[in-house]
């Protein structure tokens, strides 16, 4: 891979013989769908965090990425009354979206002043979920098999 991943909490990782895999997705054509649609998914994540870093002000950029994470968090039930964990620092935040540290200790603030999140102990809660997703240019519809169009459906 031309890229490095990294975890923010535990998490079991596993190493599949390459041949193991080939037959695996020979066998099993529900699974090779998963991953097809997966992959299409990720390209789309992709394109659209290319325009997420070139084209958006910081205040949308961490918008966007609130939305992104609400929504990934809430497939896998890490939210609760709209609030989520997000355990990184400034510096990892900045990374992610491209911006300095300095200016994300800026932008939450007007987040909040905006009336659309509440931040303490890196624990967000969405406030407004329809202005933040506009602010952030968010509509997520890559993580939504049914609304997406996509052919590669689970069954």
């Amino acid at each position: 891979m031309g890229h490095a991943i990294g975890l923010l909490s535990d998490a079991r990782v596993a190493l599949i013989n390459p041949e193991a895999m080939r037959h695996l997705l020979d066998t099993q054509p529900r699974i090779a769908r998963a991953l097809s649609w997966a992959t299409l998914v990720d390209e789309a994540i992709s394109r659209d965090w290319l325009v997420n870093v070139a084209r958006r002000e910081p205040y949308e950029r961490l918008a966007h990425l609130l939305c992104e994470m609400w929504m990934r968090m809430s497939t896998v039930g890490l939210v609760a009354d709209d609030c989520f964990d997000l355990p990184l620092t400034q510096l990892q935040l900045g990374d992610t979206i491209g911006l300095t540290s300095v200016t994300v200790n800026r932008v939450p603030q007007r987040l909040r002043a905006k009336g659309l999140i509440s931040l303490r102990d890196r624990q967000f809660t969405i406030l407004d979920a329809a202005r933040l997703k506009e602010v952030g240019g968010f509509n997520g519809n890559y993580f939504d098999r049914e609304r997406s169009g996509s052919a590669l459906v689970m069954e």
